[in-house]
């Protein structure tokens, strides 16, 4: 059981934030374009995410994959802060004087998913400005005079043209994605977690801090590919893929209900067009939330949050 630390949980989610941007925003970019150039009837078709970053670094180099990772930095890290804060709050909050280290469904699935609602509305801002930026660079179809300079000349023309609701697109659809994906997220971490502390130290004593290391990237690793795999994310991928449809259409008017989006990519590309970007989020999902989540354990120590 974790004492009340206040602000230090909401310190140590931020530093997952920053964690999981560096290491996974590249395969975020590959997994943005694709999902955007697959599902329209016009443009360049990508092969697979393999074809995509090599026409990235080729045409634009490096940078090219960071495109967007600004706005993608300052909104996941404020996003992951609540996040990781308010699931340690909220699960120590349910738990009450059960002083329990066995991982509880009935806490963890309602503290994660509460969380990723509330998130939602935090993130799917940043992600709009984040797809826009990522989708103006190679083979892009949008007009150079049309272009973003920058993430805030982005935000700031796009509430200029559609409103202040129109920085929200995509809201419901993200608000769906996080609380579902963050609710398998949490649930397989503290299973895995939990499971190999207990083989571990009862096999070893020494060493804990090794332990604890790999531990962290195992745990948070498999958590990641978990979302990815599990039947949930056979709901959670096409919503994704219908958000950056939602977020990067060109016409104000365009339908923003995601399964009318789903409907029209199944139309035209198939099952195969709903799950675009599986390559990359899979790729992407150990690295990234193997360092979200050692970076937060570490934190937790550094900041002397006890934890059971």
């Amino acid at each position: 059981m974790r004492d009340s630390s206040g602000y230090k949980e909401y310190v140590a989610g931020l530093l997952a934030g920053v964690a999981t941007v560096s290491t996974g925003h590249p395969f975020d970019t590959v997994k943005v374009k694709m999902q955007m150039h697959n599902t329209v009837d016009h443009g360049i078709t990508y092969r697979n995410g393999l074809h995509c970053t090599a026409r990235i670094l080729r045409t634009e180099g490096i940078k090219g994959l960071y495109r967007g990772a600004t706005s993608s930095f300052v909104g996941v890290a404020f996003e992951s802060s609540l996040l990781f804060g308010m699931y340690s709050q909220m699960k120590q909050s349910l738990q009450g004087n059960v002083q329990s280290v066995v991982p509880q469904p009935h806490v963890i699935i309602p503290s994660a998913a509460s969380g990723g609602a509330v998130i939602s509305f935090i993130l799917c801002p940043s992600e709009l400005v984040k797809c826009r930026m990522q989708v103006q660079g190679t083979d892009s179809l949008i007009p150079i005079s049309s272009r973003y300079a920058g993430p805030l000349d982005c935000a700031i023309k796009t509430v200029k043209e559609d409103g202040v609701r129109g920085i929200f697109r995509g809201g419901f659809t993200t608000l769906l994605r996080e609380a579902t994906g963050n609710a398998v997220f949490f649930s397989v971490y503290e299973y895995v977690r939990y499971q190999m502390h207990l083989q571990l130290n009862s096999a070893s004593s020494g060493h804990k801090n090794l332990i604890d290391l790999g531990v962290g990237v195992l745990s948070g690793g498999l958590s990641g590919i978990a979302v990815c795999i599990f039947p949930f994310w056979c709901a959670v991928l096409p919503l994704d893929v219908a958000k950056t449809i939602i977020q990067t259409s060109a016409d104000k008017n365009s339908s923003r209900n995601p399964f009318h989006i789903l409907s029209s990519i199944y139309r035209r590309a198939g099952l195969k067009g709903c799950y675009t970007g599986l390559g990359p989020t899979i790729v992407r999902a150990f690295p990234a939330n193997a360092a979200a989540i050692v970076s937060w354990e570490v934190a937790i120590k550094l900041l002397g949050i006890k934890r059971e």
